[in-house]
């Protein structure tokens, strides 16, 4: 399975793709989106773009965004929410099932606590995906989004063959 995590920003929208086999998971490709200049229409537009070639590029068969959190700033949050909206409207127009994980969910499926920090997510992306070069935190904000997604799909699988057997 091929899946691309993607952490929603509206300057940097962060995207890594890992393919998975098992419990086995290899780096594809990560990378970051850019969207500094223009007003906000153009802006989306252009992440919107780059996260279209990114999922024509690499073919993924789900993708998994991280949900936002509520920040005190209205107008930031609001921002934040419409760049979200891209990060679920491109993989949907490609058909892919779409998972969404909050962050604590995503920090504790690959550091083991909800609460670990940027750093501790790096060092773990890089654990669990050996030789993996990083294009910056945004990108391995996105592996880690796309590794937990993995995990996700793993137990959803064991527990569907356990419901089949006992069923059988």
């Amino acid at each position: 399975m091929r899946v691309i995590g993607i952490d929603p920003g509206l300057r940097n929208m962060g995207w890594g793709v890992i393919d998975t086999s098992g419990t086995r998971m290899r780096h594809v490709a990560n990378g970051v989106c850019t969207s500094r200049t223009g007003d906000l229409a153009t802006r989306l537009l252009s992440l919107h773009e780059q996260l279209s070639d990114v999922l024509a590029r690499f073919g993924p068969d789900t993708a998994a965004v991280e949900q936002t959190f509520v920040n005190k700033d209205a107008v930031g949050t609001l921002k934040l929410g419409q760049a979200r909206g891209i990060a679920l409207l491109v993989p949907a127009q490609a058909g892919l099932a779409i998972g969404e994980y909050a962050p604590n969910a995503v920090k504790k499926a690959v550091v083991g606590v909800g609460h670990a920090d940027k750093q501790q997510v790096d060092h773990m992306v890089r654990m669990q995906l050996p030789g993996v070069e990083i294009e910056g935190p945004d990108a391995a904000d996105a592996l880690a989004i796309a590794i937990c997604h993995a995990f996700h799909a793993q137990s959803a699988g064991r527990l569907d063959d356990a419901v089949r057997r006992a069923t059988a």
